[in-house]
């Protein structure tokens, strides 16, 4: 980690979304997603309650997963990091800056954890990992998020990890018959950094 970070106004770096770090954190661990990462992801992609939380639709062959993981390291323009445990390595899930916006410097965030990683804090420390490369390295302005009404848990770590409630986008998602609400949440560079030294 730098000794001193870029102020909140120092410039988007583009060519930092190409290298894939490893964040360390006290119970986490995030590291470049890849070829190893591939079985338990093609695991945990049948899992309905995943699927529900986060809007997952359509059914992914192994093949597919396979090589998804092996060419995220290739990515130039978006960050796809695989959740580990510190402690034993294991595989807790999976975060993405994706839908990068470089006249902007926005992106946008997601993360998927494994269906016995939730509710322990994990989410949590991932995604202050993830936001303070974001926001120290890449030096993005705005990273943004979507998260369904129907999973407050996700939307108070949100909160937590520092993002910011915008806006509500009514009945714009339709699952098993029924219309939900969509909540919009952002953080900023110069309010993270201030509340986060």
């Amino acid at each position: 980690m730098p000794t001193s970070a870029p102020g909140p106004h120092a410039a988007f770096d583009p060519g930092a979304l190409a290298l894939k770090p490893t964040l360390p954190g006290t119970t986490v661990t995030l590291v470049p997603l890849c070829a190893r990462h591939a079985d338990p992801m093609w695991r945990f992609t049948d899992d309905e309650e995943t699927n529900r939380l986060t809007g997952t639709r359509r059914t992914f062959t192994e093949d597919e997963i396979r090589d998804w993981c092996t060419t995220r390291p290739e990515q130039p323009d978006r960050l796809d990091l695989a959740v580990e445990d510190r402690a034993t390595g294991g595989f807790l899930g999976e975060l993405a800056l994706n839908d990068v916006d470089p006249d902007n410097a926005s992106a946008h965030y997601r993360i998927a954890l494994t269906p016995g990683s939730t509710g322990r804090g994990i989410g949590t420390e991932a995604t202050v990992l993830l936001l303070r490369h974001a926001f120290e390295t890449v030096r993005l302005h705005r990273v943004q998020l979507e998260v369904y009404a129907y999973n407050p848990r996700a939307a108070r770590a949100y909160e937590k990890a520092g993002f910011v409630h915008e806006g509500r986008a009514r009945q714009a998602h339709h699952w098993a018959g029924e219309y939900h609400d969509v909540l919009q949440m952002a953080a900023l560079r110069p309010e993270w950094l201030a509340a986060h030294p």
